[in-house]
């Protein structure tokens, strides 16, 4: 299974070196790595690995940290390598297959985010419902989802009694993002 694994690491010849051994000696096979940001001495990295099957995610974080001075700040399922070009792929994909739009910006929207999952979600009077969802999303009902119609993106609080569970399982932040003119819809993303 993949992962999306984000590390924060000194800033200084060797210390991303030493996370990739310590990953690769705890099984971990890398994907793809991405410099998020590097200041005060110190830089975060996404590291996008896999893991052999069976494997549990927590072997990443014991690996990492076994580094002195490495701080794993999270660990999530991923679904996909690291590219530069995903938005303009994805894109590309969704113009190539309309009649699927929904579900593909659904799927690629965690890559271009390094999020764990995505969901489109609509609104038809009190009723909410899923039109599109990634693999990892979620499996739950929608259920009522209050903040429908938006105006604007927002950022779910996870503590909101209206929230399911599943969507706040290991620490997840939440946003959603309006679009589309014929009903209430939402571009749910959990990171």
């Amino acid at each position: 299974m993949s992962f999306l694994l984000r590390v924060v690491l000194p800033d200084k010849p060797g210390s991303l070196g030493a996370v990739a051994t310590a990953l690769g000696n705890a099984g971990a096979d890398i994907l793809g790595v991405d410099v998020v940001e590097r200041a005060n001495g110190h830089a975060v990295d996404d590291l996008a690995v896999e893991l052999p099957a069976g494997r549990p995610p927590d072997v990443l974080i014991t690996a990492a940290e076994s580094v002195p001075g490495v701080e794993v700040e999270s660990v999530r399922p991923h679904s996909g390598k690291l590219e530069t070009r995903s938005e303009l792929e994805l894109i590309e994909t969704i113009t190539n297959e309309p009649g699927h739009g929904l579900q593909l910006l659904a799927e690629g929207v965690p890559r271009i985010f390094r999020a764990g999952w995505a969901l489109v979600a609509a609104q038809e009077g009190t009723r909410a419902f899923r039109i599109a969802q990634s693999t990892a999303a979620p499996e739950t009902r929608a259920g009522h989802l209050p903040w429908l119609p938006l105006k604007r993106a927002i950022v779910i609080d996870p503590e909101q009694h209206w929230v399911p569970e599943p969507w706040t399982d290991l620490d997840t932040e939440l946003a959603a993002a309006p679009f589309g003119p014929s009903m209430p819809r939402a571009l749910v993303v959990g990171r």
